[in-house]
């Protein structure tokens, strides 16, 4: 094939790199998506966490161990947030929100835990 002197480029070629274009956008589209899920399950993760010390903290306390892990979330993993106490340690469950509220991605659960009692071992502290 001859090349065109012209415009510098091979017969056939026009449109090549919209072609590319349009095959790695998707692809980008969703790794973008899965950074931001990973983002968002790392704060929720960390929230979490801080929930459970709040629940462990009330619950050695003798106060309300939910309102306490519930007012140590932020607003958006408040929505279905369990809390368990076991024994000595209380486990807060939180679901990671969706990114740009989209249907398709997960709901992943993260679930946090925290022993119960005074920092040196002993009851009376």
């Amino acid at each position: 094939m001859a090349r065109d002197a012209k415009r510098n480029r091979w017969p056939g070629e026009s449109g090549q790199a919209s072609v590319a274009l349009v095959a790695a956008v998707p692809a980008l589209i969703l790794v973008a998506l899965t950074m931001a899920q990973f983002a968002l399950a790392g704060h929720a993760a960390l929230s979490a966490a801080s929930a459970a010390r709040a629940a462990a903290r009330a619950s050695y306390a003798g106060t309300d161990v939910e309102d306490a892990a519930r007012g140590a979330l932020p607003q958006t993993l408040r929505e279905g947030m369990a809390v368990r106490v076991r024994a000595d340690r209380t486990e807060v469950e939180v679901r990671v929100p969706r990114p740009l509220s989209l249907p398709f991605m997960p709901r992943i659960p993260v679930t946090a835990s925290a022993l119960l009692g005074p920092a040196g071992g002993t009851a009376d502290g």
